[in-house]
């Protein structure tokens, strides 16, 4: 299977539990790595592909209008996105909140959907 990734994504989000998190939003981190057609790389054509920018414009548009509670339901809410609005056959996103506890860089989830490839990225 081919993939497209996509990594040091940085959105301003409205995640977490905390009144602090509440009022401002935060900056989190995505990679996201998400399965192709395999047409893709055979036609050159970007109707045969998933469109890479098109995936970054809608993860911005949806958080800029939405509030997480956990950085958990977020991951899901991406892998759906992805899958459904995107026809990704697998996905395995990293989500991470930057410095939000003091000398932890990051915080964060591991997603991966659909069962082409292992965690590791190899195929079944």
């Amino acid at each position: 299977m081919n993939f497209i990734f996509v990594e040091g994504l940085r959105v301003d989000a409205w995640v977490g539990i905390y009144a602090r998190e509440r009022v401002v939003a935060q900056t989190v981190e995505f990679d996201l790595s998400f399965g192709i057609p395999e047409a893709a790389a055979s036609h050159d054509d970007i109707a045969d592909t998933i469109d890479y920018a098109k995936v970054i414009e809608s993860i911005r548009a949806e958080l800029a209008s939405r509030h997480f509670n956990l950085i958990e339901t977020l991951g899901e809410f991406i892998a759906d996105l992805l899958c459904e609005q995107f026809a990704a056959p697998w996905v395995k996103i990293r989500i991470a909140k930057l410095g939000v506890m003091k000398n932890v860089r990051r915080v964060g989830v591991c997603i991966q959907r659909g069962t082409s490839l292992d965690a590791a990225g190899h195929g079944h």
